[in-house]
């Protein structure tokens, strides 16, 4: 296993935080860990042009320094899928330009975690979606859910259609699950989910309010690989 291709159920469920998480406890455990965010649509203007603030978020918690051209080769404005994003701005994506940039990037990293943006069926490019991305660059996928009323139906089906185009499944994680507010639906998703599609939850992330990918701090460095969160199931063995 040389990665994870960080898929969710939904857009917004925190794969970015989940991303940075793993990069940093596997940096922190002995691993050259490397992030990338491929397709990043919201991206944000900057004095040197579109940057990905996923991907920037990621490699500042894992103190990682890579060229944001190959961590995200595809930066656009719209917060949009990808594909209509990319017909809007008149930006031709090109599959082999993210292929090209993966391959830089296991060249300077051991281990890589790359972002997918939304879900597994998002469109790319044509028909050509986020599942097809996960195939083409041969990693399992790590599903992000939400731990809410809804879940488990996302999140079966995520799982349903990821295992029926042959794309194997690393584990499920539960994102900014809140303890003081968790009702029935919460404390027996989990569970349940795991049941009904016999993949792993292999980690429930604790809600925190500090945690902002919008407002990067270094003390959040601290609560991603501290004792808050339990990476253990996720995480392979130390190298």
């Amino acid at each position: 296993m040389n990665g994870f291709f960080i898929t969710g159920t939904d857009t917004g469920v925190g794969k970015t935080v989940v991303t940075a998480g793993l990069a940093a406890n596997l940096k922190q455990k002995g691993f050259n860990v490397g992030v990338m965010k491929p397709l990043q649509t919201g991206s944000e203007k900057t004095g040197r042009g579109l940057v990905s603030i996923d991907a920037l978020y990621a490699m500042q918690v894992a103190e990682i320094n890579d060229p944001m051209e190959i961590v995200s080769p595809y930066r656009l404005e719209p917060p949009l899928a990808p594909r209509i994003a990319s017909e809007i701005t008149g930006v031709t994506i090109e599959v082999d330009k993210i292929s090209r940039a993966y391959q830089k990037l296991c060249e300077r990293h051991d281990f890589m975690l790359v972002e997918g943006a939304g879900g597994i069926m998002v469109p790319i490019k044509g028909k050509f979606l986020m599942a097809d991305l996960a195939l083409l660059l041969d990693l399992p996928v790590l599903i992000v859910a939400r731990p809410g009323l809804g879940t488990v139906n996302h999140t079966l089906l995520t799982v349903e259609y990821a295992k029926s185009r042959g794309i194997q499944i690393a584990g499920i994680i539960i994102n900014d699950f809140d303890q003081s507010e968790a009702g029935p639906a919460e404390k027996t998703n989990p569970g349940l989910i795991e049941e009904l599609s016999g993949v792993p939850v292999v980690g429930i992330i604790p809600h925190d309010d500090d945690l902002d990918v919008d407002t990067y701090s270094p003390g959040q460095i601290t609560k991603l690989v501290g004792e808050g969160v339990n990476w253990k199931k996720v995480l392979p063995p130390a190298s």
